[in-house]
């Protein structure tokens, strides 16, 4: 089992992250992981993140507050508990547009090394 403490979680700081604070909850310098990593965004209000897309599929879950995520086919404001996947390639934008802090779970798998394809 690997434990990790949210208040030891280790921070990491992904490029186009503006106003957020990032935290690895399991997998990479987290722990280990075979197939998924998660993390935890603290998102400020007017923090977000640049409409940019990566290899991998990617899960959110709001934790707290609401969270503004566009795409290139439109923008959904997800509430609390509310979920939402991007595929891979899936250019997406995060954005706090609101006046209260927002927390968001994000659940990623690694991406495929060339052996494993």
């Amino acid at each position: 089992m690997n434990v990790t403490r949210f208040a030891a979680a280790p921070q990491y700081f992904p490029p186009h992250h503006d106003g957020m604070r990032c935290l690895r909850l399991q997998g990479h310098e987290a722990g280990p992981s075979d197939t998924v990593w998660l993390g935890v965004s603290q998102i400020q209000p007017g923090g977000g993140t640049t409409l940019d897309a990566s290899a991998t599929e990617k899960l959110y879950f709001v934790l707290e507050g609401s969270v503004t995520v566009e795409t290139e086919d439109g923008r959904e404001t997800l509430e609390k508990y509310d979920s939402c996947r991007l595929a891979p390639g899936e250019k997406r934008a995060l954005k706090n547009f609101t006046d209260l802090p927002a927390t968001i779970l994000l659940a990623m798998p690694y991406a495929a090394s060339p052996s494993k394809i």
